[in-house]
């Protein structure tokens, strides 16, 4: 698993990085937020492991600006903070587990190996993103493995895509699947996928312009 560590105590820094790389792990590891951010425009991680106050951006600010960008990385925070109100807003911006420190590293791995186990997609799922898979036998989205209630028709969308996954699927695909055939005009197919679009929570629907959709096969 490849993580980004965000810790500006140098010594805690280097004995943490030390030990995920000993558990077999790829770390980058980096001490002030600002320099978090821009890495994490340059480079895709499985994991981050942020401290909470650090230098230039904060951990909560960064993971917050990432769900905008609608990038969900699975997160573990780690602070000295004993606030409600941190830990609160820290589960309220999506992290998915919060160490108090000081903590034992080996605790730190049994999160890690938790997060890992819930990630894994089952063979029946087709992956969609990074997050996101669906089973087509039931028909049923899932982000992180938990399934999502959206609408039919919705659903029915992302069943076409999937089920063509690298293909382009035009108007005509959509008005033959998801409409059955009705003569509906291709704007109101694009606001359907678009209301699809705004549900998701990454964006792995692309727009063929002039011609229709599709998604493409992840290459993790």
């Amino acid at each position: 698993m490849k993580i980004l560590l965000l810790e500006d105590d140098i010594m805690l820094n280097d004995t943490i990085t030390q030990y995920l790389i000993s558990t077999g792990h790829a770390v980058h590891s980096v001490k002030d937020g600002t320099q978090c951010t821009q890495i994490l425009k340059d480079e895709r991680f499985d994991l981050l492991v942020f401290d909470i106050n650090v230098p230039g951006i904060d951990g909560l600010t960064i993971l917050e600006n990432l769900h905008k960008e609608k990038r969900m990385i699975p997160t573990i925070f780690i602070s000295a903070l004993l606030d409600i109100e941190d830990i609160s807003r820290a589960f309220d911006i999506g992290c998915h587990d919060y160490l108090k420190k000081p903590f034992h590293l080996k605790e730190l791995v049994i999160r890690i190996d938790k997060i890992l186990k819930t990630r894994a997609v089952p063979m029946k799922h087709k992956r969609l993103s990074k997050s996101y898979s669906f089973d087509c036998e039931n028909m049923t989205l899932y982000f992180n493995n938990e399934p999502q209630v959206i609408r039919k028709r919705q659903l029915q969308i992302i069943e076409l895509l999937t089920n063509n996954r690298s293909l382009v699927c035009n108007y005509d695909m959509f008005r033959d699947y998801v409409w059955n055939d009705d003569l509906i005009d291709n704007a109101t197919i694009r606001a359907e996928v678009n209301r699809v679009k705004k549900v998701l929570k990454e964006d792995f629907i692309n727009n063929i312009r002039g011609t229709g959709y599709m998604i493409e096969r992840p290459n993790h």
